[in-house]
């Protein structure tokens, strides 16, 4: 059996509550990660996928990347991006239970990491229980120990734009590779993954029902989604 946690970046989006409805359909729970602008810009998608049982997390407000910011700058990106996703919990009436955090772009603060780290625990932020996963550069890398949310698969759908000669085709092709420049093969056997998905109109509009392709893939493979828990 291949396992997975679903996390879904960069929202919300025009096609956010489409994308909510394909995970209520085919009952798969998910995390996903607030980008704090784009919660200014459509806050009626935001509480769509509220409402409908979504998990969200931060993803910081401006999306920078946190090894060229300093401290002091990460921790207000991260609070003005908490402060938003406070007030989508509050509007729609929800108790907000899980705080989970993803670093934009995976960059994890560079050399100002380990205060980064510790900054996330002592505010309170939950660690997606990863236990299980059985890749050993997991834990060489110490994304065992570290609070954040990172990945063993990314579909790098994002990269499907105007010219880049990536198509949905070889997001295909990286579903199926047994053996992925980056990250742990998806159908390795025993595989258990933390997946990461984005929510991007751009990426809809040249490749329309992305996620209902990829995910859907995966489902009539075996992969089993799992509702994520959380260390507290």
């Amino acid at each position: 059996m291949i396992k997975a946690v679903l996390t879904i970046d960069d929202i919300p989006s025009k096609n956010t509550p489409a994308f909510v409805d394909f995970l209520r359909e085919n009952e798969i729970p998910a995390i996903m990660f607030a980008w704090g602008e784009n919660l200014e810009k459509f806050p009626v998608e935001a509480e769509y996928a509220v409402t409908n049982g979504i998990i969200i997390g931060n993803h910081s407000y401006s999306h920078p990347h946190f090894s060229e910011i300093s401290p002091e700058e990460c921790f207000d990106e991260i609070e003005k991006c908490e402060g938003l996703i406070d007030d989508l919990y509050k509007r729609t009436g929800i108790k907000r239970i899980y705080r989970p955090f993803r670093f934009p772009y995976g960059d994890k603060g560079g050399r100002n990491k380990d205060m980064i780290q510790k900054y996330l625990k002592e505010k309170g932020f939950h660690k997606v229980r990863d236990t299980e996963i059985p890749y050993p550069w997991w834990k060489e890398e110490g994304m065992d120990r570290d609070i954040d949310t990172f990945w063993t698969f990314d579909f790098e759908e994002y990269r499907i734009r105007p010219g880049s000669g990536f198509t949905a085709e070889d997001v295909r092709k990286k579903i199926d590779d047994p053996e992925p420049e980056y990250g742990a093969p998806l159908f390795s056997e025993n595989g258990n993954h933390i997946i990461i998905i984005h929510a991007h109109d751009e990426t809809e509009e040249l490749a329309p029902g992305y996620y209902r392709d990829f995910l859907g893939y995966l489902l009539k493979n075996g992969v089993v989604f799992e509702k994520p828990e959380f260390v507290v």
